[in-house]
């Protein structure tokens, strides 16, 4: 295991947290974000691109409504976040403009990754705009959801779009410098965990009560946030935001925080988790040409090499490419409806607009969703 990972890493998930962001109670650090985001501009002008994950809107909100504690309702605290959201992105917005860097907000909440249609609009969106060079600006969608008000934690969103896009690397900027082998605050001998892997159980011991290490500064989510990156190949690292060009430290694979190890490439843990973790919906029956071009290229299917549609399923769910014998040739998620399917196969890309009015992706089914049997 090596610092390499984090140098090689091209595509970022960073995710700031709220104790960085706020000014001792007294609404967004303007300069500590125009730090963050000079760094991020040179991460993208080097080549990488970059998902911002941004705590800090019900912290910014608390301030601009003058009130003086965190309110204990509900209600309030997603009225917070709905007014503090606006200053926050407001303030990326014009940090990222110096850089003529255009921005994006995207709110999403976990039923966005848990269901499938929506998980791959989710996906398109963020995959469109990074294409598009612009930064997105992910946020828990605070104004509609609770419990994660009340309990959760962006460390987990952070992972979860990790996930979502295949990134490489998740970087957790925190207030602590990393994971200690036992409490700093009450040992000055602590050492660093400078590497580990994120599936080490040895970690958890370390999380042993609320006073416990991982259990100070969140750092229990932190930990979980990293397995969660792991399962589709990232890797994390867990590094004091405030450090001196923490970012760039990273980038040039400096031993700085602590680094937890997926230990499998990102794609490859895709399409395990896709051969594996879901339930077929129905199935499509490829031509010779569609079969070959899954086996031998490697590539996309489209629906002109589609003969027949088997079953029902929604876009987003997992379906079954198999030949004209039966045999599974490879699975994937599907971009259209068994119904729509079932129009514009055998039919070109080029068709698709005006047999069904519309067209959501040039694909039945695109490469980076689908898993060819061994």
């Amino acid at each position: 295991m090596t610092r390499d990972i984090a140098r090689d890493a091209r595509r970022w998930v960073i995710k700031i947290g709220s104790a960085l962001l706020t000014n001792d109670g007294a609404g967004l650090d303007r300069n500590a974000i125009d730090s963050w985001v000079e760094q991020i501009a040179q991460l993208l002008a080097a080549g990488n691109e970059v998902v911002l994950v941004s705590s800090g809107a019900i912290a910014e909100g608390i301030v601009r409504l003058g009130w003086k504690t965190r309110p204990d309702s509900i209600h309030e605290l997603q009225a917070a976040a709905a007014v503090g959201q606006m200053g926050l992105i407001q303030a990326y917005e014009s940090s990222f403009m110096r850089f003529d860097r255009h921005t994006a907000q995207i709110l999403l909440d976990h039923d966005d990754m848990a269901n499938r249609q929506r998980y791959l609009n989710a996906r398109g969106a963020l995959q469109t705009l990074i294409g598009l060079n612009v930064v997105p600006i992910v946020n828990e969608n605070d104004t509609v959801v609770t419990d994660e008000i009340r309990f959760g934690d962006n460390d987990r969103l952070a992972a979860l779009v990790a996930n979502l896009i295949d990134a490489d690397m998740l970087v957790i900027l925190t207030d602590k410098d990393g994971l200690y082998d036992a409490n700093p605050d009450t040992h000055p001998d602590a050492q660093l965990i400078s590497e580990a892997m994120a599936t080490d159980t040895k970690l958890d011991s370390l999380a042993g009560g609320s006073s416990g290490t991982l259990g100070r500064g969140g750092m229990v989510t932190k930990l979980q946030a990293a397995r969660l990156a792991a399962r589709s190949g990232c890797s994390t690292v867990i590094a004091g935001g405030r450090n001196h060009h923490i970012l760039h430290q990273v980038a040039a694979g400096k031993t700085v925080g602590t680094l937890l190890s997926a230990g499998q490439k990102p794609l490859a843990a895709r399409k395990q988790w896709l051969a594996g973790q879901l339930q077929v919906k129905g199935s499509l029956v490829l031509d010779a040409g569609a079969v070959k071009v899954l086996t031998d290229q490697g590539r996309s299917l489209l629906a002109v090499g589609v003969s027949a549609v088997k079953g029902k399923f929604t876009r987003g769910e997992l379906v079954s490419c198999v030949d004209g014998n039966g045999i599974e040739i490879a699975r994937g998620l599907v971009n259209y409806n068994s119904d729509e399917a079932d129009r514009i196969k055998g039919q070109s890309t080029e068709s698709i607009s005006s047999i069904l009015g519309y067209r959501e992706d040039d694909e039945l089914i695109h490469r980076d969703n689908l898993v060819v049997s061994p």
